[in-house]
This record gives C-alpha cells, structure tokens and sequence, in this order.
C-alpha cells in the first residue's frame, strides 16, 4: 500500500469520525428538546426520579398507569417523568433514563398525581435537598394525589404533608422510619396505606398493588382486573393487606 494512499485513507478516517460525532451531538440535543406527548383531558401523573432510583419502585407504578391508555371510555393517564435535570439519570441497578422535565427549570404540566419512588439516599442526603422537598410541598397544594412507593415515604415525611395522616414505608425500615419522624402515625403488617389523598406503599413488587388500587379507586374494580391482568398480576384488593382510612 503506498504512503499516499495510507494519507488518504486516514484522512477520510478522520472526516468520518468527525461527521458520527457531529450527528451524536445532533441527535442528543434533539433528545432534550423532547417533551411528552400530553393529551388533554386526561390525569397528568409525574413520576420524581432521580440518581439511585430503584428500578422496581418506579417502573411498577409507571407500567400499570400506562396502560390506562389502552382503555376505552375513561380518563387514562398521561405518565411522564422529573427530575432536577434533562439529563440522563442513573437508576440504582444501573439504568439510565432521559428525565422528561427539569422541574427546577421547565413549566411542568399541572400535575394531578405525584409518584415518589424510593432511592438509594431517602434515608439520608435526599432529605437535605431543599428544592426536591420544596418542590414536593408546591405540588401537594394542588394534586388530586400523592403517592409513595418503599423509602419515597421519607421524603413525603421531610415535607411534612404526612404529619396528619396515616402513612407506611419498606417493612425493615419501619423503626427508622419511627426514629425519624416520631410524631408521624405509622402503620407496619401492611403493602399500602391510603389515608386521605395519600397513598404510601412497602414498595418493590408490591409497587404494582398500590398502584392497582388507585386505579381501581378511579376507574371501578373490573378496569382495575383488567389493567392486571394485562400484566399477568392476579389482582383482588381483599386479599392485599392494606389500611383504607375513611
């Protein structure tokens, strides 16, 4: 091979990777400016996550809200998510997700239901973060709904619009829970807790029960059946322990 030719093929080496590298610029610009298709007439539910998100708290609740959409004759539910960021976020197990709204930039939808899934720092450093826990306060003033999966609880407590209610967490963090926020009324032996329009849950696969109830409780019981069995969940309230306050 002659020297002008191995010149002219790194050259053309160059100028290719350069043109791949242009258009991953191009296309992650283009994945920020993305925004959810939201339809009127539906519930906007937002999901906060953030770095440490377990998967399973969130992707339980998102999967059977979703599935709202393909229902006929009811108000579904637009699913979307937030976070203090557009850019990607790291779950605990390792996925990466596009949030998205930046909540502490964007002009988010109203948000009829708020869904808090547990992460890896509820317990400690995500309670310090002041513009999460100010943002859950605004959006409890007008939501029909706010909803915990697991240690999401902790944080709801660190707002303090649990303090009236009754609410429940991750069976093993229970007396942390207590320790914590002793003047909370905490209930253990159940998956969820339903006490005015908060809903707070054990979390993991039982994520899925609570949501399924607040379908239920929306949409009827046989929808509720429905949406489950879609998802190969053999749903009946009465055999799920939970606490309905009247």
């Amino acid at each position: 091979m002659s020297s002008t030719f191995r010149i002219y093929a790194a050259l053309m080496g160059i100028l290719i990777l350069g043109c791949v590298q242009k258009e991953k610029t191009k296309s992650i610009s283009e994945i920020k400016k993305y925004e959810p298709n939201i339809v009127a007439n539906r519930y906007n539910v937002a999901f906060l996550i953030m770095n440490g998100t377990y998967n399973t708290e969130f992707t339980a609740p998102y999967d059977i809200f979703q599935h709202t959409q393909y229902r006929g004759q009811i108000k579904a539910m637009n699913v979307f998510t937030v976070a203090n960021t557009v850019q990607p976020i790291t779950t605990f197990e390792g996925l990466r997700i596009l949030p998205d709204y930046d909540y502490t930039k964007d002009e988010l939808p109203q948000i009829d239901i708020l869904v808090v899934p547990s992460a890896e720092h509820h317990l400690d450093s995500d309670l310090e973060d002041t513009t999460m826990i100010n943002f859950i306060k605004m959006i409890d003033k007008k939501a029909l709904f706010i909803t915990s999966h697991c240690d999401g609880a902790f944080v709801l407590a660190k707002a303090g619009i649990l303090d009236n209610v009754n609410s429940t967490t991750f069976p093993s963090d229970i007396e942390t829970y207590r320790a914590k926020f002793p003047n909370l009324k905490v209930k253990d032996s159940v998956l969820f807790v339903h006490d005015g329009k908060y809903i707070t849950s054990a979390g993991g696969a039982k994520s899925f029960e609570a949501a399924l109830y607040l379908c239920e409780l929306l949409y009827g019981k046989e929808l509720a059946k429905s949406i489950a069995k879609g998802l190969v969940i053999d749903w009946d309230l009465n055999k799920v322990p939970h606490l309905i306050v009247p």
